[in-house]
């Protein structure tokens, strides 16, 4: 996903990489570390704080300020991508200050989104029941995926 990243930020000077607290925020912190590793582009991490159960009225906030993200390429990124919900109302955060551009990436796209909302990069597309449950691990040197 890094790479996918990179190919289409390869003409930027900064990248902003922000995490959904949360399986997001480690999965943001790993594609940052690669990042750094094959660009010499400015790859800064910013965290996305929501509640998820009600991002509505609890709202959306980030350790970044509007002003550092301006005609900025951000890349949302969350590790699992359900309904949407998440991911829509983080996009939503950033839809009010002008971009370069805004791209999503999520580590399991389940297929049961309730919003138009899609991911840009993911590592892996599954198409799951609504009863299953996807458990997402971030555990040094030993990440792992499974299904319930």
């Amino acid at each position: 996903m890094a790479y996918q990243i990179y190919e289409a930020n390869a003409n930027e000077e900064e990248i902003i990489i922000a995490g959904i607290e949360g399986g997001g925020l480690h999965l943001a912190k790993k594609i940052s570390r690669q990042l750094r590793s094959i660009t010499t582009a400015k790859i800064t991490l910013c965290r996305l704080m929501m509640d998820k159960k009600n991002p509505l009225k609890s709202g959306v906030t980030t350790t970044l300020k509007e002003h550092d993200y301006i005609n900025k390429s951000v890349v949302l990124v969350d590790d699992v991508l359900n309904s949407g919900t998440t991911l829509i109302y983080g996009v939503h955060h950033f839809l009010n200050t002008p971009l370069k551009q805004l791209k999503t990436a999520v580590l399991v796209n389940r297929n049961h989104k309730k919003y138009p909302v899609k991911a840009d990069y993911k590592g892996i597309s599954l198409s799951t029941s609504l009863h299953e449950h996807i458990q997402v691990d971030f555990q040094t040197n030993n990440d792992s995926v499974s299904l319930a």
